[in-house]
């Protein structure tokens, strides 16, 4: 146990280090999301009772995803960063509190029992460093999150109506049932949010990468569990026993660190309300992609029944390889950014992003076609049990097809999106971001009545890539810069070797299929493995042999702990 607790402390020390342990945790908490929607699907089938589940997301991820997630770690981050940095530097107290055991820290800065702090004092003086920061904010947040989720819990009834149309009769009341119960978790997700951007912050990643590991298994206890005890709505009580856990799991980390809770309730200090400027732009970006959801909800409740369930199906498969490689990469590359910017050091800004675009890149192009290749295998093994029958296997097949279009656009999106935060300049990402979201919505009313639920999966692809586009014409105007040829020639040879390896998987995905028996599961395994397995082989060998500096660091690294290890 010692010995992999340091190991995760020297993967911690780097960018590429702390991007291997939130993908390493992403796996975990992305395998358990595919065991949550398989056993949603094969319980309940792509009908009614999860296009309410579904469904009943919209409201408090309105609520919480506006206001708080993305917007408030774009923010918070940065100003605590800065803050804690200036606060070192001119006392020490930063420091000290990195370096001191957590029993020592109320004694040694005048915390303990029977000492009485004036908040006003630390809200408004130069005492004020990154943990009262951290306190104001954790404040102001559960302030917010209680004050619109009871105001949402109270008009349920008539907000659901206006996203979900087409539902009617037990369908609606389920919906209204399970909104109410899912607010509940938005509380302890606003806690949670603070804690993990001081993890981040600290460039303490693992913690923070288990935490949506413990938000999947307290779902996954509510289908499995609770939904026999309570019926249906224990799926909504699952949903508030994850984000339960995923705080808790964070809080004895975030107090190591040295965070003690203080009732700070301050707007007027100046990094508070920093950070409400930087988050204000970036909020009505995420309304934007809220009411976009919102629009894409009201659309597909009036599809056929399970339309709604099929795109979050869907979409949840197509999202996978971006959370466990493109997220990570973005999330750990963030501090570094922030740092190199605080520092004034453009050049090496320059440096991180031009190498986190060529390595999310190197991933996400050969996973999107692979994954075209072999979406109804993926499919298949995936959703394809109990109540998931042919006709919603095909149609979230082909779904997951529109979705997989944009991988690589929707992979280089967050990490572009943080560069401009590490700026501070949240206002250019909103700008562009509402301009996709206008294009999705668009896309959608033109293409969903054509297409079905498939054209609201190729209408969000477009205005994924049209943000994507726009994001990078912006950047490279800010920058003057992006390391363009670099980045030009490395795609390059990542779609050589593509288009190598997938003409592999398909000779060898129809080869197998020949020769096993296709109607069973282990049959479609052995068609997916052996074709995807053959196929990554070929994209290794050919990105060696055209000199990917992406896949050639892979392979020293794995060399260099080979020989370690002898």
């Amino acid at each position: 146990m010692k010995r992999l607790n340091n190991i995760f402390k020297k993967l911690n020390n780097s960018t590429t280090g702390g991007a291997i342990v939130i993908a390493a945790f992403s796996i975990l908490s992305k395998i358990l999301g595919l065991l949550r929607d398989r056993l949603l699907a094969a319980k309940f089938g792509a009908g009614d009772v999860l296009d309410a589940y579904f469904a009943a997301f919209r409201l408090p991820d309105l609520i919480f995803n506006t206001l708080i997630l993305g917007a408030l770690s774009a923010a918070f981050i940065p100003v605590f960063i800065e803050l804690k940095s200036k606060h070192g530097q001119k006392n020490g107290y930063g420091n000290m509190i990195a370096t001191l055991p957590v029993e020592q820290l109320d004694d040694e800065i005048g915390l303990s029992a029977g000492v009485t702090v004036k908040t006003d004092e630390i809200a408004n003086g130069n005492d004020f460093n990154h943990w009262d920061l951290s306190s104001a904010v954790l404040n102001i947040v559960s302030l917010i999150m209680v004050v619109f989720g009871a105001g949402v819990c109270i008009f349920a009834p008539q907000l659901v109506a206006l996203i979900t149309p087409g539902f009617t009769g037990e369908k609606m009341t389920l919906t209204i049932k399970l909104t109410r119960i899912m607010l509940l978790s938005i509380v302890f997700f606003g806690v949670s949010n603070v804690f993990s951007g001081i993890l981040q912050s600290l460039k303490k990643f693992t913690v923070f990468a288990l935490a949506p590991v413990a938000y999947n298994l307290g779902i996954i206890v509510g289908i499995i569990f609770l939904v026999d005890i309570w019926g249906e709505v224990g799926l909504g009580l699952g949903v508030v026993l994850g984000a339960f856990l995923h705080l808790m799991i964070q809080w004895p980390s975030v107090r190591r660190a040295g965070f003690r809770w203080r009732f700070i309730l301050t707007l007027k200090n100046k990094a508070v309300r920093q950070i409400g400027k930087l988050m204000l732009p970036r909020t009505v970006g995420l309304a934007g992609n809220q009411i976009s959801q919102l629009i894409t909800t009201v659309i597909a409740s009036g599809l056929l029944s399970g339309s709604l369930a099929i795109y979050n199906l869907a979409f949840n498969l197509g999202s996978v390889p971006i959370s466990i490689f493109a997220v990570s990469l973005a999330i750990a590359t963030f501090p570094g950014l922030s740092e190199s910017f605080t520092q004034k050091n453009h050049e090496n800004f320059r440096t991180q992003l031009s190498s986190a675009i060529r390595r999310i890149l190197c991933l996400m192009i050969p996973i999107s076609l692979f994954m075209i290749a072999l979406r109804a295998q993926i499919v298949r093994l995936v959703l394809g049990a109990g109540s998931f029958n042919w006709e919603d296997t095909i149609l979230t097949a082909d779904s997951l097809g529109f979705f997989t279009i944009s991988i690589f656009s929707q992979g280089l999106i967050p990490l572009l999106a943080r560069a401009f935060y590490a700026l501070q300049n949240t206002k250019m990402p909103v700008i562009i971001s509402l301009i996709a979201v206008a294009i999705n919505i668009v896309g959608a009313v033109i293409l969903a009545p054509i297409m079905g639920v498939m054209g609201l999966a190729l209408a969000f692809s477009i205005s994924s890539i049209v943000n994507l586009v726009l994001l990078a014409a912006m950047l490279r105007h800010k920058l003057g810069y992006l390391d363009e040829k670099k980045i030009f020639i490395s795609i390059l040879k990542i779609v050589v070797a593509t288009l190598g390896g997938l003409t592999f998987i398909q000779l060898t995905k129809y080869a197998i299929a020949s020769i096993v028996d296709m109607r069973t599961f282990w049959g479609v395994l052995i068609q997916f493995g052996g074709a995807g397995g053959i196929g990554a082989i070929v994209f290794v060998i050919i990105s060696l042999i055209v000199g990917s500096e992406e896949v050639g660091e892979i392979k020293k690294y794995i060399i260099k702990k080979r020989l370690k290890n002898f």
